[in-house]
């Protein structure tokens, strides 16, 4: 029996907060189904001829319909992502094609292309707000992205590689998850003390508390990276490194289950890519990404990042020198492997700088950094934050409302912290409900804020590295972002509308207060006795920020350049051509230089997954940004500044994507961005030393 209405369909009851108690795989075709129809209704209600080219009669109930679509499929491409199931992925897959081709329909619609030229050409069309010029002209752009202008025979051959794209970017996360769940080492208890020597007791009780949840004895060591990294970084055990490290290097390739293998996937993404941008009259698929974004041309990117490459890679050099010099003379490793380097750094920095990232873990108990985080916040911005209850997809993940001083709600949020089975690795920030004024009343946006960290063990809170911290504080950037927009316009509201290569200025502005004195004294808690980060600690930690800095640089360089390179001159002719490709790349800009098995690509979900193909640049991009709009709150006698905060509250997070980055960021700062505060931030700013 179908699940055709909100009463016996939860993902149709769009009132509130999405019913995650309630939903079901079985209901989510009946529901898509539904608002697929509605949605095209709505479509054609207006393009009807003679309806008035105005925004209250094409715009709003357009928005009406596609909402609602975008807000049920939404909730379950989340389920897909944190809560997987055989049941679950099989309905997403179904369903997935009819959705990718509504959206492709909507963007080729030649009559709705003609509604909107016909809203840009009204009279008083430059006395309109400024958000609602933006989404028209922003909808012109897309129309012509999407196709609309193509003869029939090309513009159907682009829906179908639209589909195929859908396809596949979802079957390449789906072999990463798979490969990375079924991977398991197991170390006997007798076993424990030796092969396990020098894992922190944090940890080794996480790997004990793995096996026991199976009813074995011992630990489990999975490719999950609270289980992964820190084995990498302490396990003395060389062999157990190795182990762990090509199992984890060649995730989803050639080398494990054929059904896993992303080597056909990546290659027809990437020629599907191609052709996308030959339709449509682009070079290349970077020059066709690039046209929403800040950045000009393909070349323009490229230039930027070996120009980063040109700044940073001596200092990359350097660090690798003293890396090696120091694991021949204290670790007698004369051949430093790959599986080596984390360990041998982590070594490295406990030599140099007195102290270790496990000693620092003890002091970031999630009991201490979410308040700390929240009064930062609160302090900035002039909120509260407050806990709230909704139902969720995990009893791990809590519930939390943001509310203006006044005490009027702003917006709610969800956060997701730990990792675990059935759940996509990485962390990101994603909309359930976005900001919008319609109807007489406004819609307060809602976040999904998703990290995959060690969960609490033993009694005790969770214990975060400082690195996590920094990934927390970037989420919640982006979480800003969208929370706290006042753009009363859907596609404009929030993250939306935003260029890709300036989305992450926010996130990357946020990391930058985990490394002030008066910050971390609000976000620590020793899990023991409750003390604070002692001063000399920090001052170690701070010593130490950019330990290695250059050689973190340059392979961030690696993973733009190879992404550029990939979706600007590369043909895509069989793996070993990409994995040429790839290995050209390194050496131009890197330091390290894995082993030839290492399959880095097939596991790359942001760009064969995820947004940023043709865009993982971006990431430096926006840190020139997000280091010189930082700069503002440096110099004076405390960062916590409120009349700072504001100000980039109200030219920056305020305005979402109704007017391009650049004008907000010199709205904030009074001018254009320099490289200057990002190169001083990572300690680059002359000639190594």
């Amino acid at each position: 029996m179908p699940f055709d209405t909100a009463a016996t369909n939860p993902l149709l009851d769009l009132a509130g907060l999405p019913k995650f108690d309630a939903i079901r795989p079985e209901h989510i075709a009946p529901a898509i189904d539904a608002l697929l129809t509605r949605a095209r209704s709505a479509v054609a209600h207006a393009t009807t001829a003679d309806l008035p080219a105005t925004w209250d009669a094409v715009v709003e109930p357009l928005d009406d319909a596609t909402e609602a679509l975008s807000r049920a499929w939404g909730t379950v491409a989340h389920l897909n992502a944190v809560a997987d199931t055989p049941a679950l992925r099989e309905q997403y897959n179904a369903v997935l094609p009819r959705v990718t081709a509504f959206w492709t329909e909507l963007s080729q619609n030649e009559r709705l292309f003609a509604r909107y030229r016909g809203l840009s050409a009204a009279p008083d069309f430059g006395q309109w707000p400024r958000a609602r010029r933006t989404v028209v002209e922003h909808e012109l752009r897309d129309f012509r992205l999407g196709g609309a202008e193509l003869p029939d025979a090309p513009k159907a051959r682009l829906a179908a590689i639209r589909e195929r794209q859908a396809q596949l970017s979802t079957r390449f996360a789906e072999n990463v998850l798979d490969a990375t769940n079924a991977f398991a080492l197991y170390v006997d208890e007798a076993d424990v003390a030796t092969k396990l020597a020098g894992i922190p007791d944090d940890v080794l009780e996480q790997y004990r508390e793995a096996a026991a949840a199976e009813g074995k004895t011992g630990a489990k060591l999975t490719l999950h990276f609270p289980s992964y990294g820190p084995a990498l970084q302490y396990a003395q055990d060389r062999a157990l490194r190795e182990q762990l490290y090509c199992a984890y290097a060649t995730r989803a390739s050639e080398f494990g289950p054929a059904e896993w293998d992303n080597s056909a996937a990546m290659l027809e993404l990437l020629s599907l890519r191609r052709e996308q941008a030959a339709l449509l009259g682009y070079a290349n698929f970077a020059e066709l990404s690039l046209v929403p974004k800040m950045a000009q041309s393909s070349a323009e990117v490229l230039g930027f990042l070996r120009d980063l490459a040109r700044r940073c890679k001596p200092y990359a050099e350097r660090d690798m020198a003293e890396l090696r010099e120091f694991a021949a003379r204290e670790l007698g490793l004369t051949e430093l492997a790959a599986w080596d380097i984390a360990y041998a750094s982590e070594k490295l920095r406990e030599a140099r700088y007195a102290y270790s990232e496990q000693e620092v873990k003890q002091y970031f108990t999630e009991t201490a950094v979410l308040p700390g985080l929240f009064k930062l916040i609160e302090t900035l911005f002039a909120v509260a934050i407050r806990q709230d209850s909704a139902p969720t997809w995990h009893p791990d993940v809590k519930f939390y409302r943001i509310e203006s001083l006044d005490g009027t709600l702003l917006a709610q949020f969800y956060l997701d912290l730990y990792a675990r089975e059935h759940k996509q690795g990485g962390a990101w920030q994603d909309d359930a409900r976005a900001r919008r004024a319609a109807h007489g009343q406004v819609q307060t946006p809602v976040s999904y804020l998703t990290c995959n960290f060690s969960r609490p063990s033993g009694g005790k809170p969770a214990l975060f590295t400082h690195d996590e911290v920094l990934t927390l504080f970037h989420e919640f950037g982006h979480g800003l972002h969208h929370m706290l927009t006042r753009v009363d316009e859907l596609s404009v509201s929030g993250i939306s509308g935003v260029e890709w290569d300036a989305v992450e200025l926010p996130s990357q502005f946020m990391e930058n207060f985990a490394w002030e004195w008066e910050v971390l004294q609000l976000l620590t808690a020793h899990v023991e006795t409750g003390a604070k980060l002692p001063r000399e600690l920090f001052d170690k930690m701070v010593a130490a920020k950019n330990f290695q800095s250059g050689m973190q640089f340059v392979r961030q360089l690696e993973f733009g350049l190879t992404d550029l390179r990939l979706h600007s001159d590369f043909e895509p002719t069989d793996a070993a051509a990409l994995q040429r490709l790839v290995a050209e790349v390194r050496q131009e800009v890197a330091v390290v230089i894995p082993p030839a098995f290492n399959r880095m690509t097939h596991s790359f979900s942001h760009i064969f997954a995820g947004g940023y193909a043709a865009g993982y640049y971006s990431y430096k991009w926006a840190e020139v940004l997000s280091a010189d709009a930082y700069a503002a709150f440096e110099g004076g006698t405390t960062v916590l500044d409120p009349a700072a905060g504001r100000r980039f509250l109200d030219e920056v997070l305020a305005v979402g994507g109704s007017r391009p980055a650049m004008e907000s960021f010199v709205a904030f700062r009074g001018r254009k961005p320099t490289m200057d505060a990002l190169l001083r931030h990572n300690g680059m700013a002359g000639a190594p030393a």
